[in-house]
């Protein structure tokens, strides 16, 4: 009988030892980006290089994005343990059954538009796209974004002429392209200043004037992290939301272009400046303490268009994964 009660004690220990590992706070994490060091990610240099992870008793690995690299699937293998990603890759992953948490919308206003010159004529009804040519990501977000453009208004390929982008920016540079995808603060103003020293300027056509507002760029995590280590998601988030709200704020502008200057070494200080302000101006809801809004209506949005057009197999309901 006391044999059985001491291995009653031991398992009852394991249990509770387990229940505590699983708990308890994970200090050191990996935190992937979806762009490169540029400004259009301010808030997530800031933090990092202005000690805010730091503060909060976080050890935090930010690494920068690129096309080759996914948030989703680093968080599915256990390579990341935050992320950043669009809208249409956390519905599309939860699609496929991903267990994914979405702890803050970092752009109230999706950067994926498409820049085209002012020797045309601005652009009031998407109908008047018939007969353009317009360059797309084939597998790209800016693919999806077009393609339901296309889906809400009647439009097909038929109507208008797709041609593959990619970062060579020759196609519209030499007018080959009317329509060339850009993400708004950043390829978007090295094009703008570009061709305004050629005494050419430029428009934006954004998809939201069209009723399509898509989600972009939004804080990720696995629901495992979720589960098994709760406080150590609260305190990078708040951190990172943190960093963001003083990077936007313009009385820490100098101090956020430097912080940028350290990582970003393919931009001029101009550049930056201007991708600096143009990024304020898509991250900035009502006022600063809002940074990180989650705008639950734009995602059901954003799924609803997706399962419409065929993108997505299933109604995912969104909501459910959005931390408010």
């Amino acid at each position: 009988m006391k044999k059985n009660i001491s291995y009653l004690i031991v398992f009852l220990l394991m249990g509770l030892l387990v229940a505590t590992t699983a708990n308890a706070e994970k200090n050191s994490v990996v935190y992937r980006l979806k762009w490169l060091f540029n400004s259009s990610v301010a808030g997530d240099i800031y933090a990092d290089v202005n000690g805010y992870f730091e503060k909060a008793g976080l050890s935090v690995q930010v690494k920068e994005g690129s096309p080759e690299k996914n948030a989703i699937k680093e968080l599915e293998l256990g390579q990341a343990d935050f992320g950043v990603a669009s809208a249409d890759q956390v519905i599309r992953a939860l699609d496929k059954g991903a267990k994914i948490v979405v702890l803050a919308q970092i752009f109230q206003v999706n950067p994926m538009q498409w820049i085209y010159r002012t020797d045309q004529p601005k652009i009031n009804h998407l109908a008047e796209l018939r007969g353009c040519s317009i360059g797309v990501t084939f597998g790209g977000n800016d693919e999806t974004i077009m393609n339901s453009l296309f889906a809400k208004n009647g439009i097909t390929d038929k109507d208008v002429t797709i041609t593959g982008a990619r970062f060579d920016f020759t196609p519209f540079l030499t007018g080959k392209v009317q329509f060339w995808p850009v993400y708004r603060n950043s390829q978007g103003v090295i094009l703008q200043d570009r061709l305004a020293r050629e005494g050419e300027g430029v428009q934006f056509l954004n998809p939201a004037d069209f009723g399509v507002n898509f989600v972009a760029n939004s804080v990720i995590t696995s629901q495992k992290m979720m589960d098994n280590h709760p406080e150590t998601v609260q305190k990078f988030t708040k951190a990172l939301m943190a960093g963001w709200r003083d990077a936007m704020d313009p009385a820490n502008e100098e101090k956020s272009l430097a912080a940028i200057a350290s990582l970003d070494k393919g931009n001029s200080d101009e550049i930056r400046s201007l991708q600096l302000l143009a990024t304020r101006a898509l991250v900035v809801p009502d006022t600063l303490e809002d940074m990180g809004k989650i705008n639950a209506s734009a995602w059901k949005q954003t799924e609803a268009i997706m399962y419409s057009s065929g993108q997505i197999k299933k109604q995912v309901d969104v909501e459910k994964v959005l931390v408010q």
